[in-house]
């Protein structure tokens, strides 16, 4: 019997954790571990939010109090002097989100903290301690930290269409006299950095830090670097590459593509000596630097050029003799407000072996046996100057070369330069590439796949999510989705990630950002995309087609523009993070507004530019439908997410503390909405909406629009549509999609979305799988239509297909009357035609699973309900005396047990149980 207590530290979207486990009774304590962020440092607000998990092996545990004291040292903190915050026994089942409310907390303060809470169960023992320190939280603060730059070309550099620059390589010398007690260093590096401190690379990050509009905020790495330096002379090196910051396509097309100038940086290193006096070490004049090292050229498009021949030994270390390098300028700041990067960077987070290495022509063609984003490390053996080129792409020719036209103009080829004299190994360091296949040309002979090994890279971020079921295409389609998903993780969510776009378009992500999170932590990615799309706001409330803004789309449509609302619902939704709405509503509000008084005409939202983006075309050799009975109406589409954003607008004024008639003005717009939507598009004698595609069908019925008299008769005419003239197949494209498999499922109809899912013929996500997808396409005839044009590793298509693998067919949903998973709602939907799914989502308060079989007309179903959550269950059954809880009949542990309509209903608290039917 043992009880575990995780605590987690919340900042914004910020996510900490760490681990103990102690309680009376004998119930041991064990070892802190932090989990999600190893280095809580830099963190950027004043008031952070607490959170604590409880595990346990107890059944039925409830908080009803917690204790959390916070302090300025850990000493204080053993000694239980919560000289920042004494929270005292407080009553309340709140373990998540709990609010700081202590001291104000000033710049680079630290804090430690510990937590105890009662439960029905009893007392556990304070925690261990966990730890946050804060950032920079004033720009007065860097004021005197210099910006670094060098803003001319080198030799071998170039602007144009496909620029090349190359990395500037930075020293500073300095000394420390004293011994030093802690010392943190504070760095913005743009576009991308790589950091050193006497040799020594600082922190496994890669492509840091996390893109933003430089013009309109700039994110800050913070790191602890007390073993690294000592007293004496030490030396700071880094090394700036381009990212977004140098645009790949300097002075082409302007008006179009964002360019910022060239790389920079600003440093500060804050040292704290044992005798309680401090220095702080900063980038200046006589920083030191040169553009003659290895790394030719960087760019996110076109790859990496790394010539070993310059390399420059120990140029990070104090051994180094800098006198011929080139002192710094001064150079002008980005012009974006400071700020903690309040989400972790990317990392390395898997390898990928090759499955095959072929000969073609005078190259050799390496398969990974998967479409993967990252790069290629590679083993060779050469001659001094031999050339290694790798050209990557996603798919191959009929005659097995490399097929690169949906590349477009991005060149995508990393280059290295042998320096000889024995074997080198070599993987670039700013760039990625979206790829299955790469060309190698210029080896001698014939590598070993065991040469080479793909690197995945996405943000690190947990999976939080697992699937399994008896169906294997749904299967496949899941591991497509997963790869696709991290893949299009750059810190920020974007569209692809191989040819020369990568844009973080919102029309991708309305809902599928809300899938997404089952699958992955992904809480603080979107957190920060709100900020991004926030910064990109015209001053008279417009939102861009792309956040940040890299390109100047700003199309003014609903169904993009609305991915600002329905991410923060899902934040909230998903993790009970109400601040992404506190903190975006009058935002959002003025985006509302800017919408009604600029394209609202008789009380009907007139701007659409996208439609019902990629509906499958009726032929398989073009890009877009054009026949007008597959089209849906630009109107009926932002009419009908317009009415859904003005409810969740109402939702999200309810929630927060805002001027009352917010309320009445979004209720009173959308019954005006509603009653000229119905008017225009409701044909009362079909009983159809507009030209009855099933996307003017479907968002009016997910959203309430349809009166309910004729709810009924549209859905079974909906339903018509799809099984006859569709022939059970998809016909919705981006926006519809998103709607479609829950609609079917709510509406009694879990078997036709069954159907859709399963399906291994054209349109359907199993289409794809059956043709060699890895991933998810861009379009749903990928491998019949114009091949240019096709994205191979695309998210849009998967509209709510996630959202219904682990809420309607696991039955792993949060219950819309709370947030977070505080209460579950576990109703599979068995008879849809699966006969079994596993599955299990670690949700914010612990893990949730279920894994149900059907064996005729039994059931066996085993469910886990974290601690300090309750669940609502419903299995099919006409007698109660026909369902075991462990054995026993339901009255003996559930309550509020219940038939309804051939199903047995009742809830549970925390605990394992097996639910057994016949």
């Amino acid at each position: 019997m043992k009880e575990k207590i995780k605590s987690i530290l919340i900042v914004f979207a910020l996510v900490l954790s760490s681990g103990f486990v102690n309680a009376q009774s004998g119930i041991t304590l064990k070892e802190l571990e932090c989990e999600m962020l190893e280095n809580p440092l830099g963190i950027d607000v004043v008031k952070p939010r607490l959170s604590w998990k409880i595990e346990t092996d107890k059944p039925q545990i409830i908080q009803e109090a917690y204790h959390i004291m916070v302090a300025s040292s850990k000493e204080k903190l053993e000694n239980n002097e919560a000289d920042l915050w004494d929270s005292g026994k407080v009553k309340s089942d709140s373990s998540i989100n709990v609010t700081y409310g202590g001291e104000e907390l000033d710049s680079k303060d630290e804090a430690f903290w510990k937590v105890k809470i009662w439960t029905n169960k009893g007392e556990t023992n304070w925690s261990e301690t966990n730890f946050w320190s804060m950032g920079i939280l004033t720009y007065a603060e860097w004021k005197s930290t210099r910006w670094i730059g060098y803003n001319q070309l080198f030799p071998g550099d170039s602007i144009g269409q496909f620029s090349r620059l190359s990395a500037r390589y930075i020293r500073k010398n300095f000394e420390l006299e004293k011994p030093i007690k802690t010392a943190k260093i504070y760095l913005m590096g743009m576009g991308l950095y790589e950091l050193y401190i006497n040799g020594n690379q600082i922190g496994d990050q890669v492509l840091a830090p996390v893109p933003t509009d430089y013009t309109k905020n700039v994110k800050y790495n913070v790191f602890d670097v007390t073993k690294e330096l000592a007293s004496g002379k030490n030396v700071i090196g880094t090394i700036l590459g381009n990212g977004r910051y140098f645009a790949m396509r300097q002075e082409y097309k302007p008006y179009k593509i964002k360019n910022f100038g060239f790389p920079k940086m600003a440093l500060q290193l804050v040292v704290e000596y044992t005798d309680g006096t401090s220095d702080t070490i900063k980038t200046d004049e006589s920083c030191k630097f040169t553009a003659n090292g290895p790394i030719r050229a960087n760019n996110e498009y076109d790859g990496e050029t790394y010539d070993a021949r310059m390399e420059i030994p120990k140029w990070n270390t104090l051994d180094f003799d800098d006198s011929d390098w080139m002192n710094l300028m001064w150079v002008q700041e980005p012009g974006g407000f400071y700020e903690g990067q309040m989400t972790p960077n990317m990392k390395v987070k898997d390898t990928v072996m090759p499955i095959s290495v072929k000969q073609k022509d005078d190259s050799y063609i390496l398969d990974m046996g998967q479409n993967m984003v990252g790069w290629l490390q590679i083993k060779v053996n050469g001659e001094r100057g031999d050339t290694i080129k790798l050209k990557f792409a996603e798919s191959l020719k009929e005659d097995g070369s490399l097929y690169t036209a949906n590349l477009r103009d991005a060149r995508v080829t990393d280059r290295y330069i042998l320096k000889g004299g024995r074997t080198e190994t070599w993987e670039p360091k700013f760039v990625y590439h979206g790829f299955r296949f790469v060309k190698i040309t210029g080896l001698k002979s014939k590598p070993k796949m065991e040469d080479f090994i793909g690197k995945v890279v996405y943000d690190d971020m947990e999976t939080v999510g697992v699937f399994e079921s008896s169906n294997p295409v749904m299967n496949q389609v899941y591991k497509n989705a997963y790869w696709g998903i991290r893949g299009n993780y750059k810190g920020m969510p974007i569209d692809c990630p191989q040819r020369n776009e990568r844009q973080p378009w919102l029309g991708d992500r309305t809902t599928g950002a809300y899938g997404e999170s089952f699958i992955f932590d992904n809480q603080t990615l979107y957190s920060k995309w709100l900020d991004d799309i926030k910064y990109s706001q015209t001053l008279d409330g417009g939102i861009p087609d792309v956040a940040p803004a890299f390109w100047r789309y700003y199309g003014d449509g609903v169904t993009w523009q609305g991915t600002y609302i329905t991410v923060a619902d899902m934040l909230y939704k998903q993790y009970g993070d109400l601040s992404g709405i506190e903190k975006h509503y009058p935002y959002m509000k003025k985006w509302i507004k800017y919408m009604e008084a600029n394209y609202l005409k008789d009380d009907l939202m007139t701007k659409d530019k996208y439609g019902d983006w990629c509906v499958p075309p009726e032929s398989l050799e073009i890009i877009r439908a054009q026949d007008p009975e597959l089209l849906t109406d630009g109107d009926v589409l932002s009419s009908a997410f317009y009415y859904y954003l003005l409810n969740l607008m109402e939702k999200f004024a309810g929630l927060i503390d805002t001027d009352k008639q917010d309320i009445v003005y979004y209720q009173d717009l959308s019954e005006r909405l509603k009653k000229a939507f119905n008017e225009k598009y409701l044909d009362k004698s079909k009983l159809i909406y507009a030209n009855n595609t099933v996307t003017a069908n479907v968002l009016p019925l997910a959203f309430g629009m349809v009166p309910k008299e004729y709810e009924q008769q549209v859905f079974e005419n909906m339903t018509h549509e799809i099984e006859v003239n569709k022939n059970s197949h998809i016909s919705t494209g981006v926006v519809g999609t998103q709607f479609l498999m829950r609609t079917l499922t709510n509406f009694g109809r879990s078997d036709l979305a069954y159907t859709l899912a399963s399906n291994k013929t054209y349109p359907s996500w199993g289409y794809m799988a059956e043709n060699g997808a890895t991933t998810i396409w861009e379009l749903w005839n990928g491998n019949t239509a114009d091949p240019e044009m096709n994205s191979q590793n695309h998210v849009m298509l998967l509209g709510d297909l996630m959202i219904w693998y682990y809420e309607d067919m696991a039955g792993i949903k949060s219950d819309p009357k709370t947030q977070g998973f505080k209460k579950i709602l576990m109703e599979p939907h068995f008879d849809a035609g699966l006969d079994y799914v596993d599955a299990s989502y670690d949700s914010s308060y612990g893990l949730i699973k279920s894994h149900w079989k059907k064996n005729g007309t039994k059931l066996n179903w085993k469910i886990t309900i974290p601690p300090n959550t309750s669940a609502k269950v419903k299995v099919p059954g006409s007698k109660i005396s026909k369902v075991k809880i462990n054995g026993q009949g339901p009255e003996s542990i559930a309550e509020n047990v219940s038939i309804k309509e051939g199903q047995v209903l009742f809830e549970l608290l925390s605990g394992d149980y097996t639910i057994k039917t016949n």
